[in-house]
């Protein structure tokens, strides 16, 4: 049967994780400046992100610029904001179907339960694919960053860090990846078959009963 607490529980988690997601999107603190010099004073910090970057000074100010051109991106860049973008997408189909399927909702009727119960797993698988998805990027840039910081022939002032949103971007993917498995399977279809018991399974089993009386029939002829 449905369980209506998991069914909330994993859409309270997938509806943060979505949400959060879509902050690590537009954060433009996906890479940050890495100091690897013997400077003590740093005057500017350089932020990046998919969709901007931005120079922090030390006196506070904070300027921030679109990138001009798309397809001058590289390659992992593009493929980036796309998996982020249909993530988020995927994400907001589930959060719709997920709340018409939910057994608290009156979407679609109290008597159709069964309809119901399939639209919430189907919400629930679209949040798990959503969250692969979104898991895809921040690790490939997460692996890109080490990479290249650790490679000798990169110099120092283009060498990066880890920013913060791409920790927050791991929060994110296993909130919609929690919350998608909560909702998926609180949401079996109700009236699930009951396997017959040994003892009762002759009682159940018309052909039985019908070869049991034509034995007794048989035995009181003899």
């Amino acid at each position: 049967m449905a369980s209506t607490g998991l069914q909330l529980l994993g859409l309270m988690l997938a509806v943060l994780g979505w949400v959060s997601g879509a902050l690590v999107c537009a954060a433009p603190l996906w890479r940050v400046s890495a100091f690897v010099g013997g400077e003590l004073v740093i005057a500017q910090v350089l932020w990046e992100g998919l969709w901007m970057n931005c120079l922090s000074q030390t006196t506070g100010q904070i300027q921030c610029k679109t990138y001009d051109s798309t397809l001058a991106l590289p390659t992992s860049a593009q493929a980036a904001r796309g998996l982020t973008v249909l993530s988020l997408l995927l994400c907001l189909l589930a959060l719709i179907l997920g709340v018409t399927g939910a057994k608290c909702t009156h979407c679609m009727g109290d008597g159709n339960q069964v309809a119901k119960a399939r639209l919430a797993r189907i919400a629930g698988v679209l949040f798990l694919v959503g969250g692969l998805a979104y898991l895809t990027p921040i690790c490939w840039t997460a692996y890109a960053i080490i990479r290249d910081f650790y490679d000798p022939n990169i110099a120092a002032p283009l060498k990066r860090e880890l920013g913060p949103a791409l920790y927050l971007g791991w929060g994110a993917c296993m909130l919609l990846l929690v919350g998608g498995a909560l909702l998926h399977v609180g949401s079996s279809p109700p009236g699930g078959r009951v396997l017959p018991v040994l003892g009762g399974a002759a009682k159940d089993n018309p052909h039985t009963g019908a070869t049991g009386e034509g034995k007794q029939q048989e035995k009181s002829f003899v």
